[in-house]
């Protein structure tokens, strides 16, 4: 797979269609803002949330329902508050996808702008990886499907498109400001191509390197990073959508740990149960590093702050 240099990737800035996104029109009397009123964004989660308060800035006001890293996006319902102010909200921020599905039911009839990542995403977000090598035992290797993995924010391609979109969308709304948003969005991409420039390093230095995951969590990260997923596919979707991994898969993701037949482990510490610690403790008995990673933004960091420390995490991991 050819990459694009840093710069062609985040060098993006003008002339991207909304009409990517999910965005359906305002009506007319909410296109219009007074001075004295500020626009208020909806975000699904405090990671689509983080993302457009850096491109809002002090302009508007961002509000994200879901920051509890206990609260899970798949079965989370909005309380009647949580619907007024999705349904008050200038612009709806979220993930998309099948991930929370509870903002689609929310502005499901209304006339909102919504952007949603997953759309813009694509089906040409990436190239289909190469298939990896494959492992010793019958349950072979996996990686997703880069058309349906909805965990598009460990994309910073993507995520710089959704700040973009956010830009323009808000510049639609708010024209006084509206090069501010697109100096924000310009300054956020910037940022994120330092990101890229850790994650490219990883590929050109270590290529193909074994690694496994509880859950397809970090897909894109590794997919950038041209790591070889050998997780097996019906382990991750058992643990992913919260039912008991058949026996013969558990036994082959301890094989390749107490075989030390990859480099790392990663580890979403925000979906643990007893089959996921007792693979992190093999995994620390065997020597191999546990990245350890999470589905919302942790406390006391932004984005551009958490998606740095991943990427330097798998980047030790695999030296």
């Amino acid at each position: 797979m050819e990459y694009p240099s840093v710069t062609s990737k985040f060098a993006r800035l003008a002339g991207i269609a909304v009409g990517v996104a999910t965005i359906a029109a305002l009506t007319a009397c909410g296109t219009a803002k007074n001075d004295s009123d500020q626009l208020t964004i909806v975000a699904s989660t405090n990671v689509w949330g983080d993302i457009a308060k850096t491109v809002a800035g002090s302009d508007a006001e961002v509000e994200s329902l879901i920051s509890d890293p206990s609260a899970d996006p798949h079965s989370y319902e909005v309380t009647p508050v949580e619907a007024a102010k999705i349904s008050d909200a200038d612009l709806i921020v979220y993930n998309g996808g099948g991930y929370d599905e509870f903002i689609d039911k929310a502005i499901a009839g209304k006339d909102k702008k919504a952007i949603n990542a997953f759309e813009i995403a694509g089906e040409d977000a990436h190239e289909a990886p190469t298939t990896p090598a494959a492992p010793t035992t019958a349950e072979g290797a996996h990686t997703h499907d880069h058309e349906t993995n909805e965990h598009v924010w460990y994309d910073v391609h993507i995520v710089g498109e959704v700040a973009e979109h956010i830009a323009e969308v808000l510049g639609d709304i708010d024209p006084d400001n509206k090069q501010a948003y697109a100096d924000r969005a310009a300054a956020f991409n910037d940022k994120l191509a330092g990101i890229d420039a850790i994650i490219e390093k990883i590929a050109a230095e270590h290529p193909n390197t074994p690694v496994l995951q509880t859950e397809p969590l970090a897909y894109y990260l590794l997919l950038e990073a041209k790591a070889d997923d050998r997780t097996p596919h019906e382990f991750q979707e058992a643990v992913e959508q919260g039912t008991d991994p058949s026996p013969a898969s558990v036994a082959t993701v301890r094989d390749l740990l107490t075989n030390k037949q990859v480099r790392a482990l990663i580890y979403n510490s925000q979906t643990e149960d007893k089959t996921t610690k007792d693979l992190k403790a093999i995994a620390e008995a065997a020597g191999i590093p546990v990245v350890e990673v999470t589905e919302t933004l942790p406390e006391g960091l932004d984005y551009i702050q958490w998606q740095t420390q991943n990427a330097q995490a798998l980047a030790q991991a695999l030296s």
